[in-house]
């Protein structure tokens, strides 16, 4: 039997795999689709995905994150949550049909009419997933997610592409999540052994409410608050204005999704695995706290630190107005993976109420923040947002923290050193090549520096991590 050390560093590996695999193909579709759409054509279809994320969240519901955190469920809890989510999402897609000219006239764009009510199937088509997709989370199969994740991005991304090049300019956007929640529902039933049963018995989902409705509606609070700035954007600027946010959204959160993502995947069942031994639980958070802070720190300011060349050679100089975004974006991006952990954290522990409190009271602030700064412009929003949300770590710190007894003074220790140098090798990496003129060179000898610097730099401080990280992969080439 595998200990639970081996475990986890396979989860991390295969999750670092999947997610790394998906965003590098996510690039590469990205910049396609940029360089054949307009930014108006994404500020469309950004419009709505407030309205198709908190569909999305509404039709889970939180319980297949309670049948993660389970011991042990059964059949029956799988097939509960899955009827619960199909029936869900119908009676859901229905009430969207019918609004989709109030959301239109929100916005001022007809077109928005049709288009919502094709974007909002995507959530139908998922919900037929959703059971499954806890299965194999709850089971830590990252490997057969990693090839579940390629194939889809490959199909999905290649059609967009396609009828993008055919001219359907919004469609294609809208197509592709559509194909792409179609192409992940066959995998997860081809990997999963699982399947649902004609016999409903919705005794699991009441037995699961008092913990899910709190994992909903801090899903739910969570997600109006990646989307707010799109919402608000789409009533008082032009759609190319939502489209420059959501271009430099979009290369943010699939950078820092990157760690977040890995992390999550081990996270939450790790975590409750070992939630009986408070001392033994402090140590692993700690250690995934350390992991998080290695490879976020660098990767995210890194990002920030190329942004403008990035942007430039790959999506062309037409999205030039995203560039002072995603740059103040992933400052902030930083430190979203730090977020996933201490909200694992509290789940693992049944403590979906800290959770949920954390996040009402960070969207409600951020609100309000947002609506203090917007006469500033968009830029002005987006830089108050962005501090907020690295303050507020403290926060989850506060409430989340107690539950192990970790202290500020230990958090801060643990991520403090991988920030300091992160900051200080991106900042001799840009003035070090600012004389540089060409911009694919100087692209490419920002990141050589920042990498060389960083590593040697965490080499020279011998640090666990590192080696680590070094001595698996080893390991695991070894092996092979």
């Amino acid at each position: 039997m595998e200990t639970l050390k081996e475990k986890t560093a396979k989860g991390l590996f295969w999750g670092a795999v999947n997610n790394g695999a998906t965003q590098l193909l996510n690039i590469v579709i990205g910049i396609f689709l940029a360089r054949l759409l307009s930014p108006g054509d994404y500020g469309l279809v950004g419009m709505l995905s407030i309205f198709s994320a908190i569909a999305g969240n509404l039709q889970s519901s939180g319980f297949s994150t309670a049948i993660v955190n389970m011991k042990s469920p059964t059949a029956r809890d799988y097939n509960a949550v899955f009827w619960f989510n199909v029936l869900t999402s119908l009676a859901i897609y229905a009430v969207l049909f019918f609004s989709a000219p109030l959301i239109a006239a929100y916005f001022r764009q007809p077109c928005l009419v049709e288009l919502s009510r094709l974007v909002f199937l995507s959530f139908v088509i998922a919900s037929f997933g959703i059971a499954h997709n806890a299965y194999m989370f709850k089971n830590m199969m990252n490997r057969e997610l990693a090839a579940i994740g390629v194939v889809a991005l490959v199909v999905s991304g290649a059609a967009g592409i396609a009828m993008a090049y055919c001219g359907m300019a919004y469609w294609s956007l809208a197509w592709q999540q559509i194909i792409y929640i179609a192409m992940v529902n066959i995998g997860r039933y081809r990997f999963t052994p699982w399947r649902p049963s004609l016999r409903v018995d919705f005794s699991p989902i009441r037995r699961m409410f008092p913990f899910s409705v709190k994992i909903l509606v801090t899903t739910i609070v969570n997600t109006v608050s990646n989307n707010i700035l799109t919402f608000i954007f789409g009533r008082l600027y032009k759609p190319s204005a939502v489209g420059n946010f959501s271009q430099a959204y979009k290369w943010n959160f699939m950078a820092y999704s990157f760690v977040s993502g890995t992390v999550a995947q081990v996270a939450q069942p790790v975590l409750a695995a070992i939630a009986d031994d408070a001392g033994r639980e402090k140590r692993v958070f700690r250690k995934m706290t350390r992991f998080t802070a290695f490879i976020a720190f660098p990767a995210m300011l890194g990002f920030s630190l190329v942004a403008d060349e990035f942007i430039t050679i790959a999506i062309s100089s037409k999205w030039a107005d995203s560039i002072p975004l995603m740059q103040t974006l992933c400052v902030g991006g930083a430190f979203m993976p730090l977020y996933t952990l201490f909200q694992n954290l509290a789940i693992s522990r049944g403590r979906s109420g800290i959770y949920m409190w954390c996040n009402i009271a960070q969207i409600a602030l951020q609100i309000a923040i947002i609506m203090a700064f917007h006469s500033h412009g968009i830029e002005a929003m987006v830089a108050a947002y962005t501090a907020f949300n690295i303050l507020w770590l403290g926060v989850w710190h506060a409430a989340a923290g107690r539950l192990i007894g970790l202290r500020a003074a230990e958090f801060i220790a643990d991520i403090g050193p991988f920030a300091i140098v992160a900051a200080a090798v991106v900042g001799v990496a840009w003035a070090v090549t600012l004389p540089v003129g060409n911009i694919v060179l100087r692209l490419l000898l920002k990141v050589a520096v920042t990498a060389a610097l960083y590593f040697a730099a965490m080499r020279v401080a011998r640090v666990q991590i590192l080696q680590e990280c070094i001595d698996f992969m080893v390991k695991k080439t070894r092996r092979k």
